[in-house]
């Protein structure tokens, strides 16, 4: 693998997000000779999505290695000095020596084996694949509930013909057969037949539709009785001066009349 040395550089200094960082001893890595005593060289380790990255210290500004995350296994091993807590990246290519390294402790130690045994493409991919299986699973399950509730839904509520005329209580009020406020005079018997237009002169349009739970602006348009006395309010007011006159032409007359 050729790899472009001043980009790397770049990648590991930059500010990008790193996914584990921490203090490892290694042995006989790439720019990391071992040490006399045997002890391990402790350097400052950056995971970088399946990159892993080594510096001398914390503030250094050029890795000293770097190891390629695909195609390896990451498992516990034993460390040359006794009671470390150590672990080794290998490769199943044929040749490639395999990392030791050690952490400080044994949680430092178990979160960098679960770092670095998740940060391969290979794991990435298979992640995905397991996370597609699942959501298209819950998007069948979802269309099967809604399926199912559609259909019960359906069985149990069995749609009507809407009745415009039923004696039930409708926007507020109870109309007639005939939704008319003429026809329910006639057809209640016990009231004259100018009851309902009395009615209406006497409360006005905003009283009745006021006393309906409605607006006395615009009334609802759901029922046409409602509608009908509406915009039937002109020719209301136009009936009831006609009567006024006609009684008065009526009274006129009945005076000239008179002996």
């Amino acid at each position: 693998m050729k790899l472009n040395e001043r980009s790397v550089a770049h990648y590991a200094l930059s500010d990008s997000p790193a996914d584990h960082t921490g203090f490892l001893r290694t042995w006989g890595g790439p720019g990391t000779p071992p040490t006399p005593s045997g002890a391990g060289r402790r350097c400052w380790f950056v995971l970088k999505g399946n990159l892993l990255f080594s510096f001398e210290s914390r503030e250094g500004r050029a890795p000293l290695s770097l190891v390629v995350l695909e195609g390896c296994t990451v498992e516990l091993a034993e460390a040359p000095v006794p009671e470390e807590f150590a672990f080794a990246i290998r490769f199943d290519a044929p040749g490639v020596r395999p990392h030791l390294l050690a952490a400080d402790g044994p949680a430092a130690q178990e979160a960098w084996v679960k770092a670095l045994s998740r940060a391969s493409f290979g794991y990435m991919r298979l992640v995905v694949r397991e996370l597609e299986g699942q959501l298209r699973d819950a998007r069948q399950t979802l269309a099967l509930h809604r399926r199912s509730s559609q259909k019960t839904g359906t069985s149990r509520y069995k749609p009507q013909a809407p009745d415009l005329c039923s004696p039930g209580l409708e926007n507020g009020h109870f109309p007639s057969k005939d939704c008319s406020p003429v026809g329910m005079a006639e057809e209640g018997g016990s009231r004259p037949a100018g009851w309902a237009l009395a009615e209406w002169e006497f409360q006005g349009p905003a009283s009745l539709l006021l006393g309906r739970g409605q607006s006395p602006v615009s009334p609802e348009t759901s029922c046409f009785s409602t509608l009908h006395d509406w915009y039937g309010q002109e020719i209301v007011e136009l009936r009831r001066g006609w009567l006024q006159r006609a009684r008065g032409g009526q009274a006129e007359c009945e005076k000239k009349d008179r002996p």
